[in-house]
């Protein structure tokens, strides 16, 4: 039986202290279940109200690691800050873990939103939809192959290209509900991507956003039948006790509970609403919530 779209993992980011061994064993324990995609957080530190730090490792060194360590999964970033590089830094990383890879990385994109960690590591924090915007002009058309000249208010960059060419052309997908992200991105992105706690976490809260989404598609000329539409879906496995991030906007939002295959139907509902790929993620995220989550495929 044909799936009814294309299911992943968020692999662990702060739930606890995960050494990289165990975050390539998932990994390979996520492809030989039958996933389609493995995706990584891109964050740097999280600070707690009792200033205790967490962190994940580097996102984009980790993918090219998970790039070896597996085969058929589609890999990428869920998403990637546009702050923490230049364009043309982040459009080389792209392209070089595509590279390792053999065409499997889809290029998750956004905004950011963590101040602590844009303080710790020298980032400016403000203007972050404007940065954005002109930090996504450059890379898209690196991504397309262009050579880039361009001086702008926050990048300046002369003969930018990517050298060696990749073998093909990266897809893109933007991860934000922010009106002046999608109005600079949504002509041109292959897919979109929502946080489970934006629309949260339900079946209607998906059909009001996706609504939402294909109207912002039809306000800048793009037919929203042509435009992917992800979702993370956050699902509680036996033993979970909920899934720790850097802030507290996922109060209230409760997981999809009960039997896998309960969780399946609510991915069938999903998918008739038009969403193509969701990204599971699973509490608790290690070996004994990704065998029990395998039971959703099995469940189709």
């Amino acid at each position: 039986m044909t799936r009814p779209l294309a299911v992943g993992v968020q692999l662990p980011e702060v739930e606890r202290e995960v050494r990289f061994p165990e975050l390539a064993a998932l990994a390979r324990q996520v492809e030989s279940a039958g996933f389609d995609s493995i995706w990584l957080g891109d964050h740097l530190l999280y600070r707690d109200a009792d200033g205790a730090a967490r962190g994940p490792w580097e996102a984009w060194t980790s993918l090219a690691a998970l790039a070896e360590a597996t085969e058929r999964v589609v890999l990428g970033p869920l998403v990637a800050s546009t702050s923490f590089h230049t364009p043309p830094m982040l459009a080389k990383l792209a392209a070089t873990v595509d590279e390792i890879s053999g065409g499997r990385l889809v290029l998750g994109l956004g905004a950011g939103w963590n101040e602590v960690e844009y303080r710790a590591f020298g980032f400016p924090y403000d203007h972050r939809a404007s940065r954005f915007e002109e930090a996504f002009g450059i890379l898209r058309r690196l991504m397309a192959g262009e050579r880039v000249d361009h001086r702008g208010e926050y990048y300046e960059v002369e003969g930018a290209e990517l050298q060696p060419a990749p073998v093909r052309r990266v897809p893109i997908m933007v991860g934000s509900i922010g009106p002046r992200v999608l109005a600079a991105t949504l002509p041109h992105v292959e897919a979109w991507n929502a946080w489970y706690a934006w629309y949260g976490n339900t079946v209607d809260g998906a059909r009001d956003l996706l609504g939402e989404i294909d109207g912002r598609c039809a306000a800048v000329g793009r037919d929203p039948a042509t435009l992917d539409k992800t979702l993370a879906v956050h699902v509680a496995a036996p033993g979970g006790t909920g899934r720790v991030y850097g802030a507290d906007t996922h109060a209230g939002v409760a997981p999809i509970s009960g039997p896998p295959a309960a969780i399946a139907a609510h991915l069938v509902a999903l998918a008739e609403l038009g969403v193509a790929h969701v990204q599971l993620v699973v509490d608790p995220i290690d070996e004994g919530g990704v065998a029990w989550a395998a039971g959703i495929l099995d469940a189709f």
